[in-house]
């Protein structure tokens, strides 16, 4: 009998550091702006709400989109074309293309263990 590994599944960290320098942002541009400053602020504040309830996790044959506890969608890593970390020095976005779709997420998770995650599961593909 073949012994098997178990099947691990990989919930990725929040990271509110893009919702956090927008707030800060927001601050001083508040003196020049404050119509711009509230649209930041607000941009911060929505995104630190998203940090908090959205979570991606890796499976063996999938990245999980939930919400509050919920599978609010499913992307077979079969489906998958191409993935990249825009600027990686600063993660602030990430974007993967499937088959019929495109998907850009603002970086709201960890990056290395994002980074990490992909490679693991899908490798470097490119098309």
């Amino acid at each position: 009998m073949t012994a098997t590994l178990p099947v691990q599944t990989v919930e990725l960290k929040p990271s509110y550091t893009i919702p956090l320098v927008l707030a800060i942002a927001a601050v001083p541009v508040l003196l020049w702006q404050p119509g711009v400053s509230l649209a930041i602020a607000a941009l911060g504040l929505f995104l630190a709400i998203q940090t908090a309830t959205i979570r991606l996790q890796f499976t063996p044959t999938a990245l999980n989109v939930y919400r509050s506890g919920k599978l609010i969608r499913t992307f077979p890593y079969q489906e998958w074309q191409d993935w990249r970390i825009f600027w990686p020095r600063v993660p602030i976005l990430f974007y993967f293309k499937e088959i019929n779709s495109i998907h850009f997420l603002p970086m709201l998770f960890d990056a290395k263990m994002l980074q990490a995650s992909l490679e693991e599961h899908l490798g470097r593909i490119k098309v």
